[in-house]
């Protein structure tokens, strides 16, 4: 394995993050702490506990989430979209670096900046609400598959895309709306029985249910089950990846 090669695109794409420190870390945050100030401390305090949790701490994981998804997107899909976008790609795929080793440097660094933004997510969440996490293990668990996972798929949707406007619709218009009505904001148990089963179609509520559990010990799914998912998806994503170099698909174009 190429060591040198893989290093080489990890260090250039996280000096890039550094580079744009305010859009790629500050903005996120300030987001996500916006959310923290109106849902947790305006109108959390007027809203009754979920199982005995108080609402502004039970929807830190969900916002942690929804930060971790669109931004382990974005980093992975701007990543190996640019140099397409500039031809710089067939330099790379001239080079002796195998596909395997580009995944890895190009993930790697999505993934790095998004546990790196989850992390800072969640102790900027402990100045606005009381919060506590009765399994940190299990949480960087969750944080680190989830953060690999769909660095994978902002891969996908990187090599898929043929302008900027195509790196914006699935964060915008599946994975946003999937992550808000995936349990984020609430517990799943609260809606009727048939939505509830509806709900269950949706894979982010697995990845929210999970990491919830791993904060307060409960979870609208088995924490066994929410696991299973995160890596079957992972494993989906890894396959496709897999496909798009075997083929070469949209990579020539």
């Amino acid at each position: 394995m190429n060591i040198h090669a893989i290093r080489a695109i990890y260090l250039f794409e996280m000096a890039r993050t550094w580079r744009t420190l305010l859009q790629s870390i500050v903005a996120p945050v300030i987001s996500t702490a916006l959310y923290f100030v109106v849902f947790g401390s305006a109108i959390g305090s007027r809203m009754t506990d979920i199982d005995g949790v108080a609402y502004g701490a039970f929807i830190v994981p969900g916002l942690i989430m929804l930060s971790l998804l669109t931004q382990s997107i974005s980093n992975a899909s701007f990543g190996i979209y640019f140099p397409k976008f500039t031809g710089t790609i067939y330099e790379l795929l001239s080079a002796p670096i195998s596909a395997v080793e580009i995944t890895l440097a190009y993930v790697g660094a999505a993934a790095t900046k998004s546990i790196l933004l989850g992390l800072i997510i969640l102790a900027t969440a402990a100045l606005f609400v009381p919060l506590r996490v009765e399994h940190p293990g299990f949480m960087l668990l969750f944080l680190v598959l989830t953060s690999v996972t769909f660095s994978l798929f902002g891969f996908i949707i990187g090599i898929w895309a043929e302008g900027f406007e195509k790196l914006q619709i699935v964060p915008l218009l599946v994975v946003t709306p999937l992550t808000f009505l995936g349990g984020s904001f609430y517990s799943i148990s609260m809606l009727p029985p048939f939505w509830q089963k509806v709900t269950l179609f949706n894979p982010v509520v697995y990845l929210v249910s999970g990491f919830r559990w791993s904060f307060f010990g409960q979870s609208d799914v088995g924490v066994a089950v929410s696991l299973a998912m995160t890596v079957a998806i992972m494993i989906a994503c890894i396959a496709a990846i897999a496909w798009i170099f075997r083929t070469g698909w949209r990579i020539k174009n």
